[in-house]
């Protein structure tokens, strides 16, 4: 009944309701004019690769498999450089106002054990991208301190709107401290952008992916092939990741 249940919800709630007009509006052309028929039905399709999570899955490894998570005893950088991904301004948190988004809150605290692992300091890059959001980097700092880290274990750079901005003031932040060797932290599908970002800026990080979407074994069973709205998600995220490496590649 379980199973059941969550087979009608991916029918009656977004993209599977699309999906249902989509098969509505392609049955009714195909009937009337079967030369126009042909929009809605790849539009269909369409769709429904894109939020059904055997095809959302197989594009984020695409891009999480690129680099392999070292070894502690294998990281030979001074510093972990961790990357933002959102934030929320006036939201609760337990130490103060704003919150990061998961994404975000799942590489901080990767970093938070590595660092206790390693004793190297944290240097998170991140600003205000938009006028109704959290100051990425602030937001990191407080939730650090409130974590028990010093002041002199605690870097921040917050200004950066993007990856490329990301890179190229990291990089003038660690030569003002010093520091030459980053360790490169962020989401395993944001990873290899990142890279070409941080090498273009002329810094030559140390990968090091966390925060995986998708299984690197993958499984096989009935609702892999219904629609979900996190599905269609995922596809949107490695679709960008994948438009802004071909952008690299071209520029």
């Amino acid at each position: 009944m379980i199973y059941f249940i969550k087979a009608v919800y991916s029918f009656i709630l977004p993209p599977g309701l699309f999906l249902l007009l989509l098969t509505a509006a392609s049955w009714r052309m195909w009937r009337k004019d079967r030369k126009w028929a042909a929009l809605p039905i790849g539009s269909l399709l369409l769709l429904y690769l894109l939020s059904s999570s055997w095809f959302s899955d197989m594009l984020m490894r695409g891009l999480e498999q690129r680099y392999d998570q070292s070894a502690v005893n294998e990281l030979r950088g001074d510093v972990i450089v961790v990357l933002g991904a959102g934030a929320v301004p006036d939201s609760p948190d337990l130490g103060g106002i704003g919150n990061m988004s998961g994404s975000a809150e799942a590489r901080l605290l990767a970093a938070a054990r590595l660092s206790r692992t390693t004793g190297l300091p944290v240097l998170f890059s991140g600003g205000q991208v938009f006028p109704d959001s959290g100051n990425e980097a602030n937001i990191a700092g407080r939730q650090l301190r409130e974590l028990g880290f010093a002041a002199d274990q605690i870097l921040l750079e917050n200004k950066s709107l993007n990856t490329e901005q990301n890179a190229l003031l990291t990089r003038e932040l660690m030569e003002k401290e010093g520091l030459k060797q980053p360790i490169l932290l962020t989401s395993a599908f944001h990873l290899p952008r990142a890279m070409e970002q941080f090498k273009r800026a002329g810094l030559e990080p140390q990968p090091f992916p966390v925060d995986y979407s998708a299984s690197l074994k993958p499984r096989w069973y009935w609702s892999k092939l219904l629609p979900t709205g996190s599905a269609l998600s995922l596809s949107t995220t490695a679709l960008k990741e994948y438009l802004g490496l071909a952008a690299l590649k071209l520029s």
